[in-house]
């Protein structure tokens, strides 16, 4: 059976009223594609002001058809129509003249004396007033008016409107109250308007001392409460006359070819408003039918174009036709039976269609098993990591920790992919040897802190799982809090609470905020960060091992939270060390546990001490003035000390602001801190308990420390300790990870 490209030889109901919809859009089409151009005859002025005057109308002998569509141009430019007063405001080619008409009225004064009237009328010889497109108006609370006048005998209708208050008109109502319309007879050629009033407005003057009465274009008017007293200033209003050509029909205008007003490819029609007939271009073409209509191209508009492959449309005067490509046949129209192929193409289109539909659902198939496939391979990479992070073994503690006041939480990847716009590098707030921390927002608009460590031990999974658990829940005021961890990808993802006002480490050294720091601010956050430390000590048994003031943030009131546990140990119960590769940051390491490989809590005792020379002095514990010799900031501090010259290192603020026993107290407190073996150190139980001591002192006791001169601090022999110790310290180098930190993550 032969195959078609649009539609199918045998008709059903449902193509029959395609196909009459789409003949009815041309149609309407062509009427809207095809207006009546307005055109004067050849030499004739085309415009008078702003009025285009096509034929058969025209200002001079010989423009227009006769002498009832002469128009006449004055020197102001304002047409009106022959030698009358009636202003002329537009023609229309489809037997329509609008016009310019007076109001009529009468006012009153409040005794009711008649103090103007106008009446308004209008005469014609040939047009008639549209009885379709106009109305008669009434306007005011005690008027009745009429209009009366010829239509081949004499008429009369009238119109009348009340009302008591202007509370009782409705604005766009011509009811009879406040306003009142009427329509106008058929075939009226002229009219007069008479104003009447009940009882001379007397009742109603003081919001309507005038009737008012006018013919007036449908449409053209809306009447308002405020046209009451207002419509006196409006003088006239808009009318639409309908003309014709003469009075024959049209057969027996087409009798007499001489007189005959349709030009060429145009058609007679009947006038709708009485005696005569007007002019219509035939389908097909356009332009002014009393001079003669042109042809349409409909293959040039799209609109009009009735063929299925508008390119084979082929203009003809009048019409046009379509035709079909090789191998095909059929009228090629929209609405006719279209462009069907040749019997010895149909097979071969039907092939083509069904590979192509095959291949198509082929390729369809294989995206969509990919992408299943894809996402089953997601979520086996993502269970094989929480498995091989510790996962399940982190379940199976949490959920022996349910009556615990804080419990880790397991964060989904999704989750933080969706808190970090996908790790974008606009989220990072840090960066370190050990990682990167990104901020992130939560759903429910928690905002968090994620550290994504780039180097794990697999061998340390089981270890790493108890940390978290206890470190979790550990609920101290001045530690950072772990909400928990994401175990969904190679390097376990830690989640803690976000911290606004930045590390320790920024504002001490960072080169705007220099000495902004308080005495009394830094004895706190040093008191503070103790107290945590002696926590985890004592409750938790965790070294931190990385004690350091880049590890010291500080919320908006400056309160100190002990951060980043990245490299932290736990320590089993019945022991006192550990043995492990040796970790930290150069300038804040144990010299102790550097040569031995022993981690112990004393250790952090050490990091802590060199943090409050920190504190102290402002320095940074990374070498920069000090390097010539090699000098940790720790052998600085003490040397300074042992010569008495350690008024000379300690920070300008602190000088001025801190108290004398305060600062020897701390002093001496750092140089048992700093001791090389461990053993002589205090435990951080005992250095927060010193520090919180000194913080009481007697504020009345504060006293400046006397200025001396400054002399050089570092010369002369360390008699303290082994000094060979801390040369060992600054100068070994061995197989270790160490961080060099310059701000923290």
């Amino acid at each position: 059976m032969p195959q078609r490209i649009t539609s199918i030889p045998k008709r059903s109901r449902k193509e029959t009223m395609r196909q009459q919809l789409w003949l009815f859009v041309v149609i309407l089409a062509v009427i809207a594609a095809t207006p009546a151009t307005a055109q004067a005859k050849q030499g004739c002025q085309e415009r008078c002001g702003n009025l285009t005057i096509p034929y058969p109308f025209g200002t001079s002998e010989g423009c227009y058809l006769d002498d009832s569509f002469l128009i006449t141009c004055n020197e102001s430019y304002k047409p009106v129509l022959r030698k009358s007063n009636i202003k002329v405001l537009n023609i229309s080619l489809d037997g329509q003249l609008q016009v310019s008409s007076a109001v009529a009225y009468g006012c009153y004064n409040k005794s009711g004396n008649l103090i103007s009237y106008w009446d308004s009328w209008m005469k014609l010889s040939k047009f008639n007033v549209s009885y379709t497109r106009n109305k008669f108006t009434v306007v005011g609370c005690d008027t009745y008016a009429f209009v009366r006048g010829d239509r081949g005998k004499k008429y009369q209708t009238g119109c009348t409107s009340l009302c008591d208050k202007v509370d009782d008109v409705v604005n766009g109502s011509c009811s009879g109250i406040g306003c009142c319309q009427t329509s106008i007879p058929r075939g009226v050629i002229d009219f007069d308007l008479i104003v009447k009033t009940y009882n001379n407005h007397t009742n109603v003057s003081d919001f309507n001392p005038c009737g008012f009465a006018f013919v007036v274009e449908e449409g053209s008017y809306n009447f308002s409460s405020l046209d009451l007293f207002n419509l006196r200033n409006v003088l006239e209003f808009p009318v639409v006359l309908d003309w014709a050509i003469g009075n024959k029909t049209c057969e027996e205008a087409r009798k007499d070819s001489n007189s005959y007003a349709c030009g060429m490819n145009s058609t007679c029609n009947y006038s709708k408003s009485g005696l005569g007939y007007l002019c219509n271009c035939n389908e097909g073409y356009q332009g002014n039918p009393y001079l003669g209509c042109q042809d349409i191209n409909e293959c040039q508009n799209t609109t009009l174009n009735p063929c299925t492959i508008p390119k084979l449309c082929h203009n003809t005067d009048g019409n046009c036709t379509c035709s079909c490509p090789k191998g095909y046949h059929g009228n090629g129209r929209k609405d006719g039976n279209g462009c069907i192929a040749d019997e010895h193409l149909a097979l071969w289109v039907k092939v083509f269609v069904g590979i192509s539909i095959g291949l198509i659902a082929i390729l369809v198939i294989v995206i969509f098993t990919s992408m299943g496939v894809q996402k089953r391979n997601i979520s086996n990479v993502r269970e094989d990591f929480f498995k091989q992070n510790g996962g399940i073994l982190l379940q199976q503690l949490l959920s022996k920790s349910e009556g615990s006041v804080h419990t880790a939480k397991i964060y989904s990847q999704e989750e933080l992919n969706k808190a970090t716009n996908n790790f974008n590098e606009r989220h990072i707030v840090g960066e370190g040897g050990y990682g990167t921390v990104y901020r992130g927002t939560l759903a429910d608009n928690t905002t968090i802190a994620i550290k994504k460590s780039k180097i794990v031990d697999c061998g340390q999974i089981e270890q790493f799982v108890t940390e978290v658990k206890i470190i979790s829940q550990i609920d101290h005021p001045n530690v950072v809090k772990l909400l928990g961890c994401c175990l969904e990808t190679p390097m376990p993802l830690l989640v803690y609470e976000f911290i606004t006002n930045n590390t320790l480490y920024h504002h001490l050294h960072n080169k705007g905020v220099v000495s902004s720091m308080p005495w009394e601010m830094r004895l706190r956050i040093a008191t503070e960060t103790a107290n945590a430390i002696a926590l985890m000590h004592s409750s938790t048994q965790i070294i931190h091992r990385d004690i350091k003031s880049a590890n010291i943030l500080l919320n908006e009131d400056f309160t100190a939270k002990v951060s980043d546990f990245g490299i932290s140990k736990f320590v089993p119960l019945g022991e006192t060390h550990l043995t492990t590769a040796v970790q930290g940051t150069i300038g804040y390491i144990d010299p102790e546990y550097f040569h031995s490989g022993n981690l112990t809590e004393k250790s952090d005792v050490y990091s802590f001490g060199v943090l409050l020379v920190e504190l102290l002095t402002g320095e940074n514990p990374i070498p920069s003035k000090r390097a010539e010799k090699n000098w940790s900031l720790a052998k600085y501090f003490i040397t300074a000390l042992e010569e008495d010259h350690l008024l000379q290192i300690l920070d300008d603020r602190v000088k001025g602001e801190g108290n004398v026993e305060q600062l020897k107290g701390v002093s001496e407190l750092v140089k048992q801190m700093l001791k090389i073996e461990g053993e002589k150190r205090p435990t951080m139980e005992e250095v927060k308990q010193q520090l919180e001591a000194f913080r009481n002192f007697d504020n009345n006791s504060t006293a400046e420390i006397p200025t001396e001169e400054r002399v050089p601090l570092l010369s002369g022999t360390l008699d303290y300790h082994d000094s060979t110790a801390w040369s060992g310290l600054d100068t070994v180098r061995k197989q270790t990870v160490f961080e060099m930190d310059s701000g923290g993550r």
